[in-house]
């Protein structure tokens, strides 16, 4: 087991119950009616439990086992269907047109966004939120490779096409809306 897995499952051991992001909060009405989904880096899987109420067929993947069981635990509890699974996304990324619906949240990884693109079908659905380098408050990681530069998100994903985007920054009266994270919707076109 690696230090980093070891940090997490020591903060997933005294971790509440989360919420869905934003991201999927504002934008579900985007989500088919059918098809499959995948929660990357899912840990407590409060997006993963929105998806599967939605009655999609969904994946959660984490490197937490600590995190993967308490999410097995949500689902039964909330009588849903979530194929958790212990599994590090970046040594073992979703195979090609995998999935109708992809969603990252407060995870980033940059290496993997050809790999993601690649996993969604065509029309598949991309819901990312994560934390910006620009910020107002303390809110998420301080090493700045963990954090997006302004606009990164529409390079990263620049395969698809976006149907949603915020990125506030520290544009206006910075003590209210949606402040130190990007969020974008994007949809997977034809070749």
């Amino acid at each position: 087991m690696s230090s980093d897995t070891d940090k997490w499952d020591a903060r997933y051991r005294q971790a509440r119950e989360s919420s869905p992001a934003q991201v999927l909060l504002d934008n579900r009405h985007l989500l088919p009616a059918s098809g499959t989904a995948l929660d990357v880096a899912c840990g407590l899987g409060a997006n993963a439990l929105l998806l599967a109420e939605h009655s999609l067929i969904t994946h959660a993947w984490d490197s937490s086992s600590v995190a993967i069981d308490k999410l097995r635990e949500r689902a039964q509890a909330h009588g849903v269907s979530v194929e958790a699974a212990v599994r590090d996304v970046g040594t073992h990324p979703p195979g090609p047109e995998s999935f109708d619906i992809i969603v990252v949240t407060r995870f980033l990884e940059r290496g993997l966004a050809p790999q993601l693109t690649q996993a969604l079908r065509v029309d598949g659905l991309l819901f990312y939120q994560t934390f910006t380098r620009t910020r107002v408050s303390d809110v998420g990681p301080n090493n700045p490779d963990y954090r997006l530069a302004d606009g990164e998100l529409l390079v990263m994903f620049s395969a698809l096409k976006v149907l949603v985007y915020r990125e506030e920054g520290k544009v206006g009266d910075i003590s209210r809306g949606f402040r130190d994270e990007a969020m974008m919707v994007a949809r997977k076109r034809a070749s």
